[in-house]
Formats: structure tokens, C-alpha cells, sequence
């Protein structure tokens, strides 16, 4: 069967794709994955990545007309009240620029059936089946139908939905579960890295899009670590210069491979990197705001798996708790456990045909 998975621009919207993507071949599929701009960075995968993306579609000076034309959505959308308002707007955007491009590859293609995120509403577009794959704890066809509602190009319902949030932290009707499975493609990590340190590790990431803001958290973090007993590890840091001593510095590194040997992580609530810590049992330390992120922030906290807070909150008392909160560590290894327990992408893979809606 042809497969065509479907992920907007961004690296944190295809990355959750891959390991259903990578299934399915394995179980003898074709699949081609399409997509655009940094996300092109799956080809390491050794899948086939088609670029569907015009070079000239940029989320910054979108998000930017749409913050000028809607100030109100704006105003709301980064207080983290937004809704659906403004990321409709930005990713029916996105979407339209999108779908000639796709329609053009499923013409001479002719996939079977399009696997897509939820904010890649164009893949719903084409005039074949198509399936929502969830990558966040948003409700998957609420967002597609929210995308495609602004989009000009007709954009037709799913015919159902895989589910990968943990069942205690969201629960929507209809589809099929599947486990998130972490996925940050190929790097090396320093040695140092891929073995337990001599005290308690911290990492501390931020998101790979870029947005006002985005380095705040790492700031705050970084000059309270000087008074935590523990190691504190910033990923990709904007500033490597004047750390206190139990603060290390990496570049890119593959977070999944990472986090079995970290006691905590402190992010931006990205939707990848919440359900990556959760998988690995990891207390995390979230900061809300824009998007998904205050949604993410709010069900971690209610589910008592991590903590919640802005830059200014940060303190040396609140990153001791982080890793040494005994609930926390309990209620993130229960999480993990549910996550276990969910159907994986391989078995998905191997009923596939079973699964899939025919033309």
C-alpha cells in the first residue's frame, strides 16, 4: 500500500510522524513523506521526503500579518487563551501554500491512503482517504477541522484518528490508540551524556521554533543552578559564556536517547518534548505560554507528573523539587507505564490494511 504522511514545515510536527512512518515501511509499505523547510531533515530517516513547501512561505512574517490584522487574536494567543483563533489562521496558511504542491505529488503518485498532523490540513485535501495522526493533547480532528475551516481549498473530514496522548491526561471520543513513541532523528551524544552523572541531572531544552521569548526559561533556570546540588545540562543555550560550574552546555542532541540518564527537564511545553519526558518517566518543569503550551502546562500540572512556571518564577527551591518531589517521580513513571501499555507504531503497522478506509 502507498502511503503519503503529511507534516506542516517544522521539525517539531513531523518528528512525532516518524516513528508510524518508519513502521509502516518496515512492514513493506511504500511511504513518502511530505513536507517542507527544516523538516526536510528527516531524509536522514532514509524514507523518501518530498519538499511541498514554496520557498517563500515563512511562518514568521505570516504570524506577523495575522498579529497586525487580528490584534485581539494576537493579544490572546500569547497570554495562552487563544483557542484555535490565531494557530487556524497561521496553519490555513501554510496549509493553502501547501496543497498545489501536494496535489501535483498525489497526482503522479497516487498514494493509497494520507497519513497527516493535525495542522497539516492539506493533507486531507487530496482526493484520498485520509487518516489524523495526534501529536499533542489537543484533540487531533478538532484541530484539523479548525485549520481547514480557514483554508481556501476544500478540505475533507478524516476518516478516523490515531490517538497518542496518555489516556489520564486526554481522552477524546473515536479512533484508534496508538504509543507515542520519541523521535529527534540521528546525533551523537557526548559520552558524558549517555551515562548517569554523579548527582542529579537536569536538561534544560527550547523549542526549535523560533518566537519571542524563547530564551527566557533557560536564562532563569541557568542562574538559579548555582545553588541546586545537581547538574544542569542547556541545550542549544543562546549564551556559553559565564555558567556557574554544575552547568554544561551541548548542541543538538537526540533528547529521547538523553532522558533515561536525566532526573528532570525543564522546557518550553512543546508538544514533542512534553510527551518525549513523559515516555521516559521523567518529572518535567513547564513553562506556559503561546499555542499548545499552556494547555500542555495545565494537564501536566493537573495530573501531578511535572510542574509549572514562568521565567520569574523560577527558584533553587523549585528545581530541588523537580527531582526530588517523590510524587512527581510517581505520578511521571505511572504515565510512562500507560504510554507502554498503548498499542506501538509496529503493531499499528502490521493491521494496517485492516485500519485503513478504502477509496
Amino acid at each position: 500500500m502507498r502511503v503519503l504522511v503529511v507534516a506542516a514545515p517544522l521539525l517539531g510536527h513531523v518528528f512525532p510522524l516518524m516513528p508510524l512512518a518508519l513502521a509502516l515501511r518496515d512492514a513493506g509499505h511504500e511511504v513518502v513523506v511530505a513536507t517542507g523547510g527544516e523538516a526536510l531533515r528527516v531524509r536522514d530517516s532514509g524514507l523518501h521526503v518530498e519538499d511541498v513547501v514554496p520557498a517563500n512561505v515563512r511562518f514568521g512574517p505570516i504570524a506577523l500579518r495575522i498579529m497586525v490584522t487580528h490584534p485581539l487574536v494576537a493579544k490572546r494567543e500569547m497570554r495562552g487563551s487563544g483557542r484555535l483563533d490565531f494557530v487556524s489562521r497561521l496553519f490555513g496558511t501554510v496549509g493553502d501554500a501547501m496543497t498545489k504542491p501536494l496535489q501535483a505529488f498525489a497526482r503522479g503518485w497516487k498514494p493509497d491512503v494520507v497519513v497527516h498532523e493535525p495542522l497539516a490540513a492539506a493533507g486531507s485535501a487530496l482526493d484520498v482517504p485520509s487518516i489524523v495522526h495526534d501529536v499533542s493533547l489537543f484533540d487531533g480532528l478538532e484541530l484539523t477541522k479548525a485549520v481547514g475551516a480557514r483554508m481556501k481549498a476544500e478540505v475533507r473530514s478524516p476518516a478516523t484518528v490515531l490517538r497518542t496522548a496518555p489516556p489520564s491526561l486526554a481522552t477524546f471520543p473515536g479512533g484508534d490508540r496508538m504509543r507515542f513513541v520519541a523521535y529527534s532523528g540521528d546525533g551523537d551524544v557526548p559520552r558524558w551524556l549517555a551515562e548517569p552523572s554523579g548527582k542529579p541531572r537536569i536538561l534544560v531544552s527550547r523549542s526549535t521554533a523560533p518566537g519571542p521569548g524563547s530564551g527566557r526559561m533557560m536564562a532563569a533556570v541557568t542562574k538559579a543552578a548555582e545553588h541546586v546540588d545537581a547538574e544542569f545540562v542547556l541545550v542549544r543555550p543562546e549564551r556559553l559564556e559565564g555558567l556557574p560550574d554544575n552547568v554544561k552546555t551541548v548542541g543538538w542532541v537526540p533528547i529521547p536517547r538523553v532522558l533515561p540518564f536525566c532526573d528532570g527537564i525543564v522546557h518550553h511545553g512543546g508538544a514533542g518534548t512534553l510527551l518525549s519526558a513523559l515516555a521516559a518517566g521523567v518529572p518535567q518543569l513547564v513553562e506556559p505560554g503561546p499555542g499548545d503550551r499552556t494547555v500542555h502546562a495545565s494537564a501536566i500540572t493537573t495530573r501531578r507528573a511535572g510542574l509549572s512556571a514562568q521565567p520569574r518564577a523560577v527558584t533553587p527551591e523549585l528545581l530541588t523539587q523537580l527531582i526530588e518531589d517523590a510524587k512527581l517521580q510517581r505520578a511521571a513513571s505511572e504515565v510512562r507505564d500507560e504510554i507502554a501499555a498503548m498499542p506501538a507504531p509496529s503493531e499499528i503497522a502490521a493491521v494496517w490494511e485492516d485500519l485503513t478506509p478504502r477509496k
